[in-house]
């Protein structure tokens, strides 16, 4: 049952947004605490460049039809079903939770879920790192672009061209000198996951309390009730059931082996929430940036419950496939140490043992 309860980091956002909606960020302080969480977001894409090893890059880059299938799923299908949402109403879905579904259907894949549900599934795992990894390097572009071009021609706005170059400069710029520094300091950092863990969780959940004051100042709680959050659930259960029908049924017929299929499944159905509260609090600086994060914020969770009972069927039809296997693997060796010592001998087994 644990797989069907929240994880300890939802707890955290929750606890998170809670607090910002009774004691929201403002004023000075709420400056020099959006300073300080530009730093934290800094040092974060930092240790994930540091972290990223050369030689899994470089070796990943040989299967390019399998990230490039990834690439297009996470930046192509995702983006066309989210606008899909855009037909309906905005008195079933509201405009600002419309926008935050759209935003979180350009967002890159998730990097440290997507690695871990491939590998307990039997995937492809050096596969797995690559494309997530290039997913979330190739999302610092890609994603404000795809805002541009999908808010535009929606009529939505809410996006400036100078976005791009503050990621650029803010989440891009502190990675490739991780990328840098990766030979002299990789190491060290991926022997610290669990030091280096607060770095990671501690970054989001300043973005999330800052974008949620903003929000809560601005009244957000006031605009929505909880049958537009359920609204967003149900559509967002939709949106995730069609991307891992597509890719579990899709893969096969594109010529993948099984550990492949695995692959493209976990890694082309996660939004990444690391990414993306950051990318939505420049993107979308001065604006309800709450609105926009909170059905990432359902994703997330949302993805992580729904993938690991995937990952635990993958991971027993594995088990069951080998398991005949091994029996009758071990079924044709010799019992004892006679019986080994007449074979390597060539003499002819004990009648029983034939």
């Amino acid at each position: 049952m644990r797989r069907f309860l929240p994880d300890t980091f939802l707890i955290l956002l929750l606890c998170t947004v809670a607090l910002a909606s009774v004691l929201p960020a403002s004023g000075v302080f709420a400056k020099w605490f959006a300073v300080a969480t530009d730093f934290a977001i800094a040092l974060l894409f930092f240790l994930h460049g540091a972290r990223l090893s050369r030689d899994v890059v470089i070796a990943g880059l040989t299967h390019w039809r399998l990230h490039l299938v990834i690439l297009l799923t996470t930046f192509g299908l995702f983006p066309l079903l989210g606008l899909a949402f855009g037909f309906l109403p905005a008195s079933i879905l509201p405009k600002p939770l419309y926008l935050g579904i759209l935003f979180l259907c350009v967002l890159p894949s998730t990097v440290q879920s997507s690695i871990a549900f491939t590998s307990m599934a039997g995937g492809n795992v050096p596969a797995a790192i690559c494309s997530a990894s290039a997913s979330n390097i190739f999302g610092m572009v890609l994603t404000p672009l795809l805002v541009g071009v999908l808010f535009s021609a929606g009529g939505h706005g809410g996006f400036s061209w100078d976005a791009v170059s503050q990621i650029l400069v803010q989440l891009l710029l502190p990675f490739a000198l991780g990328q840098l520094l990766e030979p002299r300091i990789g190491n060290w950092i991926r022997a610290r996951k669990t030091l280096l863990m607060p770095v990671d969780r501690g970054s989001i959940l300043m973005v999330v309390y800052l974008a949620f004051s903003t929000a809560v100042v601005e009244g957000l709680w006031h605009q929505f009730s909880l049958r537009d959050i359920a609204v967003v659930a149900v559509a967002e259960m939709i949106l995730l059931g069609l991307v891992l029908v597509t890719t579990a049924f899709g893969s096969p017929l594109l010529g993948f082996d099984k550990a492949d299929q695995i692959t493209v499944t976990f890694c082309g159905s996660k939004k990444s929430l690391a990414s993306g509260v950051p990318m939505a609090n420049v993107i979308f600086a001065g604006q309800g940036v709450g609105a926009i994060v909170l059905p990432l914020m359902l994703f997330h969770q949302m993805q992580l419950m729904v993938c690991a009972m995937i990952a635990q069927r993958y991971a027993r039809a594995a088990r069951s496939r080998v398991a005949p296997q091994a029996a009758a693997a071990t079924a044709a060796v010799p019992a004892d140490a006679d019986q080994v010592g007449a074979a390597r001998k060539g003499e002819p087994l004990p009648a029983e043992t034939a």
